[in-house]
């Protein structure tokens, strides 16, 4: 099959909604929402609480939690792979080659950015908005609240760059996911194998979602930086 007709096959499965494709797409969209769904809440009190506490080893956690944004996403499968096959420790879960399986690569996957980003939003944050927070008496549930609506814009943006880790890593998705056909083929995974079939058609057309998802991604950072900066100017 020529370039030509890839292309011509690709938009021909995107426009006449071919089902497996459009399969695919689903259980990459809604794996990675869920992950980041689960992952959010303790990525975001967590990079609060590392942001706001002193405490021994602080340093050596951020330290941590940046090294992590660089961990090849295949590590994190080997090693979820080993916990959840059938000897490893959460072995009794039968969540190896599932869709839970993938949920939790992506939950682990997620995190340190989610993390990362949310610490250094809070830690750009003026300090002295929690400060005036306290001064008025307000609760340690308050004062967090106070500030990461502060700074939600950041945060928001930690959510969006975790999106994009996540539905675009091939590694840890095909060694937990196994990339069964219909359950856990994944946009990334399907396209390795259909390139290494030879049958381009379907993975240019998921090439073509990816990068839309990483337009729209892109778009929603935009609008957020242009009422980040609308906000600023207010205040």
């Amino acid at each position: 099959m020529g370039l030509c007709d890839a292309v011509r096959g690709a938009f021909g499965l995107l426009f006449n909604g071919d089902p497996v494709l459009w399969r695919i797409v689903w259980v990459s969209v809604s794996t990675s929402v869920i992950g980041l769904m689960i992952a959010a809440p303790f990525a975001v009190m967590g990079g609060y609480a590392i942001a706001m506490k002193e405490f021994r080893g602080r340093r050596v956690v951020i330290w941590l939690v940046q090294a992590a944004l660089s961990l090849p996403t295949v590590l994190i499968g080997l090693v979820l792979y080993m916990m959840l096959s059938r000897h490893g420790p959460m072995g009794g879960l039968q969540w190896l080659f599932s869709q839970p399986g993938i949920v939790v690569g992506q939950v682990v996957i997620a995190l340190p950015v989610l993390l990362a980003f949310t610490l250094a939003a809070v830690q750009a944050a003026d300090p002295r908005l929690a400060e005036t927070a306290i001064a008025h008496g307000a609760s340690s549930w308050r004062v967090m609240s106070t500030l990461l609506y502060e700074v939600r814009f950041g945060v928001m943006a930690a959510v969006i760059s975790g999106f994009g880790r996540v539905i675009s890593e091939v590694g840890c998705a095909m060694m937990v996911g196994g990339n069964i056909a219909g359950e856990t083929r994944t946009i990334t995974t399907a396209i390795a194998l259909e390139t290494s079939k030879g049958e381009f058609a379907q993975g240019i057309a998921l090439g073509v979602v990816l990068v839309a998802l990483a337009l729209a991604m892109n778009g929603a950072m935009m609008v957020l930086q242009g009422d980040a900066h609308a906000a600023r100017g207010r205040g």
